[in-house]
């Protein structure tokens, strides 16, 4: 064999093991990266809706379909058929079951539960202003990871709170375990948002500490609303346009005050001072320890019921028993009590802003902070100065932050909370 055929072959064994290499550091790094299960909050997973009506709001609200059709996030159908929408959307609260029904004669369908897409975009047409997810998505694949296989969704009905999620708790579970499976046991990532968290709390807090040892690698909590939020107040009261001008509150508010998760999330008197006003108009005022008298005077006292029905869900804030990142925004005018002149409720408030992330306050966010004593586990907490309650799901910042943690690159020391 001659001596140039020799160095060719040596080449050639170079080159051979030079691509073995790369290709065991890419599996090496793309095993060491946990898979990750993607919970929405409030509003962050898709609705579809078949209708067989026997009766609408309005002439023009179509009664029956042989489809599923979205329901929400579809902006022109919030905007141009608001009362056709809200008819849809609202629950029918039952005394004596104590759950919740759907508006009669729709058939509602929660898509996509394993899967992305229902949590990267609120809506299925990808509109661009409707992302939710997708960018906390696009970089963990861009750290190796595949979309519903390593990066799952668990969209929920958000209209209802968890004591109604018996489905959806054992569905949830199934996944986190065939997840693990799929990854050759690797360890499940939950990223929460929002509501998403105190519902995860409540799972992880019925699971016992052997399962969540075996199957949980850590829980990133993002804006959670730990404690209940003062804007939900004002929801109940006169209503939320969700920021849409052309949107009515007082047709929205038929929808809002129906859905158990806004009674849920109301302030705590676990993190609110019985004295402190939260809404007032002439001659009365609101606190905590008023809501049964608030919903009196709203004309809503099944509203209460609902209350009665979810304030313990998760009041106590038992530790979750797993490690913990606790992620969320500071310094953004949020929402902290109500001033009603006479038209009260059916007008907007006066509204008087405290510390938080425009929707939650601050000592509701600072909920987490609670169990880096009550658990063994760690507990980090991170804060972004100036970062929305939604936008933060963009945010640069997150994004880095999320990379940083499901790549193990930082230890967070000087985050850590102390025991």
């Amino acid at each position: 064999m001659s001596e140039s055929s020799d160095r060719t072959m040596a080449a050639s064994a170079r080159t051979l093991l030079e691509l073995l290499l790369l290709l065991i550091l890419t599996i090496t790094f793309t095993i060491s990266i946990n898979p990750v299960i993607l919970v929405p909050g409030d509003g962050g997973s898709q609705i579809t809706a078949r209708l067989n009506k026997s009766a609408s709001p309005i002439v023009y609200c179509e009664k029956k379909t042989n489809y599923y059709y979205t329901l929400w996030l579809d902006l022109t159908q919030i905007t141009v058929a608001q009362d056709c929408f809200v008819d849809n959307m609202r629950l029918v609260y039952d005394n004596v079951t104590r759950k919740t029904l759907d508006s009669p004669g729709v058939s509602i369908d929660i898509p996509g539960f394993g899967s992305t897409p229902t949590v990267e975009y609120l809506d299925p047409a990808r509109e661009r202003f409707t992302t939710y997810y997708y960018y906390v998505v696009k970089e963990l694949v861009k750290l190796g990871l595949t979309r519903n296989v390593s990066i799952r969704g668990a969209p929920y009905d958000f209209r209802r709170s968890p004591n109604e999620f018996q489905d959806y708790f054992k569905n949830f579970k199934s996944m986190v375990e065939e997840t693990y499976k799929m990854n050759n046991g690797s360890r499940v990532t939950i990223i929460a948002h929002s509501m998403g968290c105190p519902t995860m709390l409540y799972f992880l807090n019925s699971q016992t500490q052997a399962w969540k040892d075996k199957y949980i690698k850590s829980f990133i909590t993002i804006s959670g609303v730990w404690g209940g939020a003062a804007k939900t107040l004002r929801v109940m009261a006169s209503g939320d346009n969700l920021g849409i001008f052309i949107l009515k509150d007082n047709i929205v508010r038929k929808y809002q005050r129906t859905a158990t998760s806004t009674a849920w999330l109301m302030p705590y008197d676990t993190f609110w001072k019985s004295d402190e006003i939260l809404v007032s108009r002439p001659g009365r005022n609101y606190t905590v320890k008023d809501y049964k008298q608030f919903f009196a005077d709203l004309n809503f006292t099944i509203g209460y019921e609902m209350r009665k029905d979810t304030e313990n869900l998760v009041k106590d804030l038992r530790p979750p028993g797993v490690e913990v990142h606790c992620i969320h925004g500071i310094n953004v005018s949020t929402p902290a009590s109500f001033v009603y002149g006479k038209g009260f409720p059916n007008v907007q408030p006066t509204t008087i802003n405290g510390d938080g992330d425009g929707t939650v306050n601050l000592q509701s966010l600072h909920g987490c902070l609670r169990w880096s004593k009550q658990q063994k586990q760690p507990v980090y907490h991170h804060t972004l100065s100036g970062a929305d309650h939604l936008k933060i799901l963009k945010n640069q910042t997150l994004i880095d932050l999320i990379s940083q943690i499901v790549t193990k690159k930082s230890k967070f020391s000087k985050n850590k909370l102390k025991n």
